[in-house]
């Protein structure tokens, strides 16, 4: 089992943002990681060097005790579907993107009549589910966690219909002050942030409709092309 990374980290020179590509500038640091944020899209990110390795990142995951009968789990939930219950009506047909080694919400929206493919690089990691296309896609707990943020929105776009919706739900970063005392930041598989200011640069760069569902919950809707031009 691999163990976390326990080394005296040195400031991440050249370090380039994984949304953009701008170069990062210094925002924090700690006793065992650094902050680097954007001035292009604001994101806030852990350098790659600071990140746990796949097998320490794995047995953190095992820890997580996700279980679909659980009423708080499924009200912790129940934000993300609440969103896209609201925005498009069953039987539609969508993917949990990093649906964890519990899954729940596909559960819970089976249950409402919508059908739901998994899939999670860890405990559902194969790819078959990209050969589709989907009218939402559901991303709870996750984004927080990629170091190729640019390379999965671009994956889940392709597969998702035009006029579909990406609903993602990740804590969002408030200013620096905030930042500095956020819960967030505990977790040491966190190493990316999205802040509102990011997905506005989000919604820009990939020509997305982009509403703000809650303290942690945004949508995103695929434009239609032929719509955009009529």
């Amino acid at each position: 089992m691999g163990s976390r990374r326990r080394r005296k980290w040195e400031p991440a020179s050249g370090h380039r943002c994984p949304l953009c590509g701008t170069g990062t500038a210094p925002f924090h640091a700690e006793r065992r990681r650094e902050y680097r944020r954007c001035p292009a899209c604001a994101l806030i990110c852990v350098p790659p060097g600071l990140h746990l390795d796949t097998a320490a990142e794995k047995a953190h995951y095992d820890r997580h005790d996700n279980d679909p009968a659980d009423p708080r789990y499924r009200r912790f939930l129940s934000r993300a579907a609440d969103a896209l219950m609201a925005r498009i009506d069953p039987p539609a047909r969508g993917l949990d993107f990093g649906s964890g080694p519990g899954p729940t919400l596909s559960v819970m929206l089976e249950e409402a009549g919508y059908t739901v493919a998994l899939y999670d690089k860890v405990y559902a990691p194969d790819p078959a589910p990209f050969n589709a296309n989907y009218d939402f896609i559901t991303a709870t707990e996750v984004f927080e966690h990629l170091d190729a943020p640019a390379e999965t929105i671009e994956l889940l776009l392709d597969s998702l219909r035009p006029g579909g919706w990406l609903i993602i739900m990740t804590k969002r970063a408030g200013d620096y002050e905030a930042f500095t005392r956020w819960h967030y930041t505990g977790d040491p598989t966190h190493i990316t942030f999205f802040s509102e200011e990011t997905f506005r640069w989000v919604a820009r760069r990939w020509n997305l409709g982009l509403e703000i569902a809650g303290p942690d919950v945004v949508a995103l809707c695929k434009v239609d092309q032929k719509d955009q031009h009529r």
